[in-house]
């Protein structure tokens, strides 16, 4: 069975230690498990060779490319005993271009994957056993990103996304998980850019943004998304979730998993989502942003919401509890840090506030449970819920609910 991979490798085995395989030796390996990097494991002899595109139980034909001191790294040539979970890729890219990495797995294969991945997190990293519910599926599968970043060099073309192996762009004419009204966006800004003659210094990024029924291409400029009966205005560039078919749900689940508490506190509120949509809930909410140009929309978005139990406050996370006047007792705090998760200063003043109640969201499974290290020292972990916020990727959201 051909499959399309990555073919542009190191060409020196220069420096490769004493391994059992010769650089560009061909192996044949069963697929034992896949990584959270979306790398499959095999093992011949012990030894652990890693290789991309690839589902649990194959049989497959590897070609070393390069070692380390205890595995090897191959590409994949043959898949010589197909997954029944093996389907064909939706783009002709993939295997070639860095964004998506799950496209041979049929859907179900993948949300089976990302929950695997949640539970040997919490398992392994932050030493939380609690059953992991299954992982919700998003609204739409493909075509559902509302945001992508085309880049482009000196030399235009290429225009597109980095290659899974190097930072080198490959040129992409459309993409598959990107909305349709984008896609079809994208073939002007392409033949706007070809013609463009004038030199250019350095290369650069574009921004396709689909929000309110229209693309927007300024990153400076105010971007409007609705979520179920609110709506919120956002700077195009910045953050802003970007699967709108599933954040409803997600939106509405962490709202109802920090209700039953008279205050809540927002601890990275962004332009004020979580806050404004969990508001009636809560008596009085607390939320907080570093960004002054985040609050100022969190702000607007409250009053357009007709939302008025929200204080936005422009700040640090680490500091927010030094004033805050809710009785911890009392009080939920929703977290959602960036991937980088949470500073230890911010735990440690979490910690002395005692909320009741903890909603933890993350993009990054893996940092959120070396958090939870911290946090479970005084918290119990009621319930895991997965989100596939990103079909045909590797990446997850997660939402991890404790109480004191």
């Amino acid at each position: 069975m051909a499959v399309n991979i990555c073919s542009e490798r190191m060409k020196s085995p220069e420096n490769f230690v004493a391994v059992p395989f010769k650089y560009h030796e061909e192996v044949e390996i069963s697929i034992g498990d896949v990584t959270n990097l979306g790398a499959g494991v095999g093992r011949v002899n012990n030894w652990v060779v890693m290789v991309p595109f690839v589902c649990i139980g194959e049989d497959v034909v590897v070609k070393i490319y390069k070692n380390f001191k205890n595995y090897s790294l191959g590409d994949l040539l043959n898949v010589s005993n197909p997954s029944p979970h093996r389907v064909s890729p939706k783009c002709a890219l993939f295997g070639i271009c860095g964004g998506c990495q799950y496209q041979h797995m049929d859907y179900g294969a993948q949300l089976a994957l990302k929950r695997h991945h949640v539970e040997d997190s919490m398992r392994k990293l932050a030493q939380v056993n609690v059953p992991v519910c299954e992982c919700l599926h998003s609204g739409q599968i493909y075509h559902y990103r509302s945001k992508i970043t085309p880049h482009f060099q000196k030399t235009v073309p290429p225009i597109g996304f980095l290659r899974c192996d190097s930072r080198r762009i490959i040129d992409v004419q459309e993409c598959p998980i990107a909305t349709e009204r984008i896609n079809d966006e994208l073939k002007t800004a392409r033949a706007n850019a070809l013609a463009d003659k004038s030199p250019r210094k350095r290369g650069g990024t574009m921004l396709l943004r689909d929000c309110g029924g229209r693309i927007e291409t300024n990153p400076k400029a105010t971007a409007v998304q609705r979520i179920g009966d609110f709506e919120f205005s956002f700077r195009a560039g910045e953050f802003f979730q970007n699967n709108p078919f599933t954040l409803q749900l997600l939106s509405e689940y962490v709202a109802s998993a920090a209700s039953g508490t008279k205050y809540l506190i927002d601890a990275f509120c962004g332009v004020g989502l979580f806050g404004i949509i969990a508001a009636k809930h809560f008596e009085k909410i607390l939320a907080v942003e570093i960004g002054e140009s985040a609050i100022a929309f969190a702000r607007r978005n409250a009053e357009r919401n007709g939302v008025s139990n929200v204080n936005f406050l422009c700040g640090t996370a680490e500091r927010i509890f030094e004033d805050v006047k809710f009785p911890g007792g009392e009080t939920s705090v929703i977290i959602d840090p960036p991937r980088s998760g949470c500073s230890h200063d911010f735990l440690l003043q979490l910690m002395k506030f005692s909320p009741q109640k903890i909603v933890y969201v993350s993009c990054a499974p893996d940092t959120q449970a070396r958090d939870l290290n911290v946090i479970c020292q005084k918290y119990s972990v009621e319930k895991i819920q997965p989100f596939d916020m990103f079909p045909q990727t590797r990446h997850v959201e997660n939402v991890v609910t404790l109480q004191r």
